[in-house]
Parts: C-alpha cells; structure tokens; sequence
C-alpha cells in the first residue's frame, strides 16, 4: 500500500449526532411518546452519522480507492484511467457529503482542500482531504514508471 489516509468529519458527524436529542424531544413535544415516525428520524439520522463520520482514502500500485465510513459508498479507479491531479479550495458553498458540482462529483467529510481528479471516462471529481498535497504526490508516483518501465513497486 503506497497511502492509506482516513479524513474524519468531526463537524459533520458531530452535528448529526447532536441532532438526534433535537428530534427526540421534537417528537416527544408532539404528543408524548415517539412513534413510528420519530424512531425512524432517529435511526436515520443516526446512520448518516456513521456512514459520513469520515472518508478513508488508498493508493495501491494500480487503483485508487475512497470510501465513507466503514466502507460506504466505495469508488474504485484504475491508475492509467487518472488523466490528471490537481490540488483545489473548494466553495464553502459545496458543503459536505456526496454533490454534485460545476467541476464534477465531489466527496468530502470536511474542510474545503480536494484533490481534482481527471477521469478518463468519468470526468472530473474532487476528493476532499485534509492532506492533499500528499495524496496528490502519492497518485503521481504510484503513476510513475520505474526506470527500468516496470510500475514502482
């Protein structure tokens, strides 16, 4: 394994879990006890919490991998399928999670840094991290010939 980096959304698993005493005393204001309809808030919002707490990140010899959480929503590219990596700010206004932007898919827990990644077949899309600058280095030397032409091992 060439990198391997775990982001975690500490502001955005933070905020969902201090949601659910927020939905909890919502619905029982309502009418006293919770219901069908509160449990399935709590669990809902509770779920969210885990699948998007963070955003792992790997680079092998041939694939890039990212995923939320303990492995939701996982995305696998090929290495000779990276066109190109740039390091990017992203808008405060692209928030948090999965979205879809002008510059393609984005996928980030927190903060506003990305690696931009050209896609053959795909287009572009943004990884947030909190360490771009690495992951950035770590796909353009797992790309890089050794110079005998064999892959860097």
């Amino acid at each position: 394994m060439r990198y391997e980096h775990t982001h975690v959304g500490y502001v955005l698993g933070g905020a969902l879990l201090a949601a659910l005493p927020l939905i909890y005393y919502a619905f029982m204001a309502e009418n006293g006890e919770l219901g069908i309809f509160g449990y399935a808030m709590l669990g809902a919002v509770g779920i969210l919490a885990v699948l998007f707490s963070s955003l792992t990140v790997k680079v092998d010899d041939e694939e890039l991998v990212f995923y939320f959480g303990p492995g939701f929503w996982t995305r696998r590219f090929a290495l000779d399928d990276i066109i190109s990596v740039e390091v990017v700010r992203n808008s405060p206004f692209y928030g948090w999670g999965i979205r879809y932007t002008h510059h393609g898919w984005l996928y980030n827990v927190s903060g506003l840094r990305a690696v931009e990644l050209t896609i053959r077949g795909e287009g572009q899309i943004r990884i947030g991290t909190d360490e771009p600058e690495t992951l950035k280095r770590a796909i353009e030397a797992a790309q890089a010939p050794s110079p005998s032409g064999d892959p860097v091992e």
